[in-house]
Order: structure tokens, then C-alpha cells, then sequence
């Protein structure tokens, strides 16, 4: 659940920082009209999302790359375009007031549209490794990404309540300064599909360009986090130096609570900044957190078969043994005997799914490493979702049997 909680929020945090600060500038710039001009560009961003999602894990009809591509190239060009309307919004008078938000708008909506459509196919990925929407593995990793949606929800809701109260010039630069961030981070996405798709030339610069922002995609969410941390900075300040005309108690009385509800917001606002750098930092590495498989165990190799006693796994508990090939290539396979029963369970220490990355034990179950699927331990040995490829086998005098020339057969698994 936590980790995949953690790959929501990452996924969608800087378009949900966008998208929070745009509303809020929205509605302080553009009071009539701009917060739901605003509000229909995210949900036609998040409509787009789920036909996207659809469209590429059902169908064979998207190259996501080149979709990726297309869009941030536009979303540069609506940048650029927002900045120049936005200039020129008094000499185009009635036009000036329009047209800078409907451009605004189109923000939000191509940075959901880039992000969601992985979430949404969170739950396809779940089920290539669980047999039903009813297990408790699915039910608890959707509830991780739930929770990140509502996260980031949140995030979206305290930075457009925190951005709507700052105003004049500062507004402006603060949410230029969020999607300048995000348009750069797009401009290195397009370097590295250009240069994948081989639509420009090799050039070591761009290279060196492109490796680097791909190592390090998170800085520009933290430059974005960074940013709206000033937000409630500016708020906590301006709220210390109030000096609001009023008339009568009932107005000074709206003065105090106006800003006891900025100050909530604000306090709003870095509680969700700090948490998201935790997410993108100690969370994210402890839910990343690899265990340690246990030792391989010694096994005899005996007319081209490796031996397994029953003595040795006869405890109930997961085992592993291996062949080393003359390539120095570690093949890996696990045997654990079955609940209440005589039969074994045996199979490569790896899946169709998720490769060599191998099988621990925890509180009596057999669980994948990579995924974190449970295993039903009497269905190891069998074909199907995360369970371990099946391998030849045979069962003599007390022993098991595993042929060398069934093990070789998977040797690239393990290279």
C-alpha cells in the first residue's frame, strides 16, 4: 500500500502544484470568471487522462513517447503565449480578459493529461499479478493510490485557497515561476524523446542534457515545491503587518476571521510541502527498501541433476538453491513444502512478470520481492500471475531432482 501511495503522489505532484496555483491565481486575477475556466481545463485534462490510460493499456494505438512529445511542445508554446497575452491584456481590452485565462487553463490540462494516465492504469498493472479485484493485495494497494489522489487533491486545494489571497505582482511572478519549472522539465522530457526517436542528431551537449535531468526528474518537482512554499511565507508575513480599515465590530470581526482562515491555509500549505518531500524522500526509501533474500544453500550435484534432500526443506519454510553455470551465472530455484501435505512446492527463484528479482519469506508466507504479491504457497509449481516459473523436476528415494538442462534453459533470466 505505502509504496504504491508513494508512486501516486510523485507521479502527480507537480500537476497538482500547478494546477492549485493556477486556480488560485485564477480566481485573484480573473474574480468572474477565471476559477472555472480553470477548473473545466483540469477536468478536461483528467477526461483526457482516462481515455489515454484506456488507449494505451488496452489497445496497440499510442506511442506515448511521441505523445509526450506533442504535448509539451504545445504546452511551451501556451506558456509562451499566456506571458505575451498577459502583457498585452490592457490594449486588448474585453479580449484581454479572455484570452489570458483560456490559455492558463490549457496548463493544467496537458500536465494532468501527461501525469494521470499512469495512475489510472495503476490497477491494470495490480492485475497482472493478482487473480481478482476481490484480493486483499489489490484492495490494499488501490487504497495506497487513493490515498495519493486525495493527497494531492488536498495539495490542490490549500495552494489554490493560499494563492487566491496573494495579490498584486507577486501572484504573477509565483505562478510564472511554477510553470517556468514545469515547462523546462517538459523541454528535457522532449530532448530525450527527440533524441531516442533520433528526430535530432546525437550532440554530446544535449546528451549530457538529457542523462542528467532524467537521474535527477525530482529536482524540478522539489524546485517546484519550493515555490510554493513561498506562498504561506508571504501570507505569515503580510498577516503580521495587518492594518485593515473598519467601521463597526462586525467588520473588524470578518478582518480577524479572514485571516485566522489565511494563517489555517498557510499552515495548510507547508504541512503538505514538508510531506511531500518526505514522500519523495525517507517514505520513498523506506517503501523502496529492498529485502534481503536469503542465502542460497548448498546443494549436491549428482548425473547432471541438483539434489535437494528432503531433510533439508522439510521445515516448511522457503529454500533456496542454485547452479552456477560455466559462465559464472547464478540460476536460481526456491523449494518450500506445502501446508498440510507432503508436496512440494518448486519453481525459478523468478516470475514471467517481474524476472530474477526473486521470492522472501514473511510471517509464513512466500512473497515476491519486486511487486509485493503474496503467493499462495499451494499454488507454487503452477503456471500463472506472479507465481515462480515452473521447472522440471523429479522425486526419487527420499530427494529431489532437478535436471542441470532445465535449469540452463533460463540462464539469460539471471545474466
Amino acid at each position: 500500500m505505502l509504496k504504491y501511495f508513494i508512486m501516486t503522489a510523485e507521479s502527480l505532484q507537480l500537476a497538482a502544484i500547478v494546477t492549485g496555483v493556477a486556480m488560485g491565481y485564477a480566481r485573484q486575477r480573473f474574480p468572474a470568471h477565471g476559477k472555472l475556466i480553470v477548473m473545466i481545463g483540469a477536468l478536461a485534462g483528467t477526461v483526457g487522462a482516462a481515455v489515454m490510460a484506456y488507449l494505451k493499456n488496452a489497445t496497440r494505438l499510442i506511442d506515448t513517447s511521441l505523445w509526450n512529445m506533442r504535448n509539451f511542445i504545445a504546452a511551451a508554446v501556451v506558456f509562451l503565449l499566456f506571458l505575451l497575452f498577459t502583457a498585452l491584456r490592457k490594449p486588448l481590452r474585453r479580449a484581454g480578459d479572455y484570452i489570458p485565462i483560456c490559455l492558463l487553463a490549457l496548463l493544467p490540462a496537458m500536465v494532468i493529461f501527461y501525469a494521470l494516465p499512469d495512475v489510472l492504469a495503476y490497477p491494470y498493472t495490480i492485475l497482472l499479478t493478482e487473480k481478482s479485484v476481490l484480493s486483499t493485495n489489490f484492495l490494499l494497494k488501490t487504497i495506497g493510490i487513493l490515498f495519493g489522489i486525495v493527497m494531492m487533491v488536498i495539495v490542490i486545494a490549500a495552494l489554490y485557497q493560499g494563492m487566491s489571497r496573494v495579490t498584486g505582482k507577486k501572484a504573477f511572478l509565483l505562478l510564472t515561476l511554477v510553470l517556468l519549472v514545469n515547462t523546462v522539465r517538459q523541454i528535457t522530457v522532449v530532448l530525450r524523446v527527440m533524441l531516442t526517436k533520433r528526430v535530432i542528431p546525437s550532440n554530446h551537449t544535449i546528451f549530457e542534457i538529457a542523462k542528467f535531468s532524467s537521474n535527477h526528474d525530482n529536482w524540478f518537482t522539489f524546485a517546484a515545491i519550493g515555490v510554493a512554499a513561498i506562498i504561506p511565507i508571504l501570507l505569515l508575513i503580510a498577516s503580521m503587518h495587518v492594518d485593515e480599515p473598519y467601521h463597526n465590530p462586525a467588520e473588524h470581526r470578518k478582518i480577524r476571521k479572514k485571516w485566522r482562515m489565511t494563517k489555517t491555509w498557510s499552515a495548510v500549505i507547508l504541512t503538505c510541502m514538508v510531506l511531500s518531500v518526505l514522500n519523495l524522500t525517507e517514505i520513498k526509501a523506506i517503501a523502496n527498501r529492498e529485502v534481503e533474500l536469503s542465502p542460497v544453500e548448498d546443494a549436491k550435484i549428482v548425473d547432471g541433476n541438483v539434489v535437494v534432500t528432503f531433510e533439508q526443506v522439510e521445515d516448511g519454510h522457503l529454500h533456496r538453491f542454485a547452479y552456477v553455470t560455466d559462465d559464472n551465472v547464478q540460476i536460481r530455484f526456491i523449494v518450500i513444502k506445502k501446508p498440510n501435505s507432503s508436496a512440494y512446492g518448486i519453481g525459478l527463484d523468478a516470475c514471467d512478470i517481474c524476472g530474477e528479482t526473486g521470492y522472501y519469506e514473511k510471517d509464513g508466507q512466500v512473497v515476491c520481492n519486486l511487486c509485493d504479491v503474496v503467493m499462495n504457497i499451494n499454488t507454487i509449481g503452477f503456471k500463472g500471475g506472479c507465481n515462480p516459473i515452473v521447472i522440471p523436476y523429479s522425486i526419487e528415494n527420499g530427494s529431489i531432482y532437478v535436471p542441470i538442462d532445465g535449469l540452463m534453459e533460463y540462464e539469460k533470466e539471471f545474466k
